[in-house]
Order: C-alpha cells, then structure tokens, then sequence
C-alpha cells in the first residue's frame, strides 16, 4: 500500500503547484495564459505513474502536472512560468509549451488535437526502428471533433502502434459542453469504430484510472494501440482570462464533492494505512517543494536580448 501513499504524494504535488500558480497569476508574477489542472489530478497520477522513463510524453496547454510526474523538476517547470532561461524550455515557452527531451516529454501544445499527429509520428518511428516503447498521448474531449483525431485513430490503428491515447474528458471544449456539440457523448465508442481498444474510466478515482492504464499499456506494449476515455472536471476556470459564464456554480460544487485527492486520502486512512499525521506530512511536503520551486524561479534570469533570436530565425551563414 505504500503505492498507494505514493499515488497520493504525485496528487498532492500537483494541486499545490497549481495553486500557487494561481495566486502567482493573480500578482502578475506569472503572465500569459494559464491553464489550471485542479480537479483532474487522478488523470495524470494514474497514468503517468504506470510509464517507463523511457515512453514519450505528448500533452496539452493543460500540462504541468503531467510534466511533473513525468520528472520534469518543480524548479525547472515554475522558471518556465516565469519566463527565466533556467526554464524547461528555456523561458521561451511558458505554461502551455512546456518541453523537456530528457524526460521525453514532446511539449505541450496549444492547438487542440494538435499533440495527435506528433504522438503517431513518434509511435511510427519507434516502431519502424524496433524500438519497445509507448506513446501516451493527452487531449481534451474537444480534440475528438478535429479531424486530425479521426486521421490519428485510423493510422495507429491500421498501423498497429504502439500508443495510448488518453482523452480527459471534463466536460467543457473550452466553454462548450459536450452535450452541446456530440450526439453521442460516449467518446470511447468513437475510437472503438476504428478497431482499437477502448474504454471509459472514472477519471475522479485515481486507482481506477491506475488499473485501467495497467490493462492498457499491456495490450499497446504487445502491438495494440488503446483509447482511455478519463472522465474528469476542472474545479477552476478553462483559463485564467475566462470568466467562466457557462456552467453553474451548483454543479462545480457538487463535482468538488467528489475531490479525487480528499477521497482518496479518506480511503487511505480508513484501511489504516495512512494516519492523518502522515497525510498532513505528506501535504507540507508537498507545499515545501513548491515553495523551493518559486524560489528556483525567483533566482533565475531573463534571457539577454542579445540571443532572443536564437531558435527563431536562421542564420544566413549555416545555409
């Protein structure tokens, strides 16, 4: 069980960091946009924790958290917010380009769906070079209307790749309800058409989301690429900027019942394996190395004009 204090330490790291993230916005120490993942940490804890350190990583606009639990230093990913050089993509992506090679992480990406075609390029290449790796491609519900998701599903399919694609589903493209733009909201139906495997999870209950991605994994690790449709919510707003007019307060409360990290420390603590002492540990803990995080940002330095082209244009000289 202690896989299961493990599970909760990955959720706990997360919402504090989206938090502070929060109030850092709200101070204007963090600019642009930001895109908060509280209430969806079960998603990326559950998933993220079955990889190897060896698998690709592609995510959305709404990736720190899979950043983080894919290794990416706390230090490292809140520079980034602050737009420092020391950030993982150098300052020169912020929240929603967050990018880290070691750690294969292949990028947030701020176009919906744009993140599919990248995950099957990369699950071609390894399997064209024989290379006994997976792809876990993250994307909204909204990315099941683009036609590159159709394009992505008939190709991994057809192919036989080695992805998995995980679709958080929270309910809202942006401020848009699913119910309000598909026919048919089982979204796992969807890629089932195309001959792969594919199923909905409780995306609020981080060990189904654990057991459903052990299950996964084993079919796309034998040739088989798989669908999880992770049925999630967002406590807070799609962004920052929005003022978040389109759903009802009622409802956000009752999701926020359903808080996926206070249900399962309550689990934890009823079969005896947690004790509140521990789990309040485990919470400062996690606010300690946030705090360090910020600390991190604070000291690191914006990029010198000089070099602001680097990586932008070419230089006459190399052509």
């Amino acid at each position: 069980m202690r896989e299961g204090i493990d599970l909760l330490r990955d959720m706990l790291l997360v919402r504090h960091f989206e938090e502070r993230c929060a109030r850092l916005y709200q101070e204007s120490r963090i600019r642009g946009f930001l895109h908060l993942y509280v209430g969806e940490e079960a998603v990326a804890a559950g998933v993220l924790g079955e990889l190897e350190p060896d698998d690709n990583l592609v995510a959305t606009y709404r990736e720190h958290g899979h950043a983080l639990l894919k290794g990416v230093d706390p230090g490292a990913v809140m520079a980034e917010m602050f737009g420092r050089q020391e950030g993982c993509s150098g300052g020169r992506g912020g929240s929603m380009h967050l990018f880290d090679a070691a750690h294969r992480l292949f990028g947030g990406n701020a176009i919906v769906g744009g993140g599919l075609p990248l995950a099957v390029g990369l699950a071609l290449a390894d399997r064209l070079t024989r290379t006994p790796r997976v792809t876990a491609c993250f994307f909204g519900e909204g990315a099941v209307a683009e036609g590159e998701f159709h394009e992505c599903m008939n190709l991994a399919a057809l192919w036989e790749l080695p992805v998995l694609f995980c679709c958080e589903n929270n309910l809202y493209a942006m401020g848009t309800a699913l119910e309000r733009s598909e026919a048919d909201t089982d979204l796992s139906v969807r890629a089932a058409t195309y001959g792969m495997a594919a199923w909905s999870v409780d995306g609020m209950d981080v060990e189904a989301v654990q057991h459903a991605t052990r299950r996964a994994l084993a079919m796309v690790r034998a040739g088989q690429p798989c669908f999880l449709e992770l049925r999630t919510y967002r406590f807070r707003a799609h962004s920052m900027y929005d003022p978040e007019l389109y759903r009802d307060k009622a409802e956000v409360a009752r999701w926020k019942e359903r808080d996926p990290i206070a249900a399962f420390r309550g689990r934890l603590e009823a079969a005896g394996v947690l004790s509140p002492e521990e789990a309040e540990r485990l919470d400062r803990e996690a606010a300690a190395r946030v705090d360090d995080a910020v600390a991190f940002a604070e000291a690191g330095t914006l990029e010198p004009l000089e070099t602001l082209t680097r990586h932008v244009y070419a230089d006459r000289g190399t052509r």
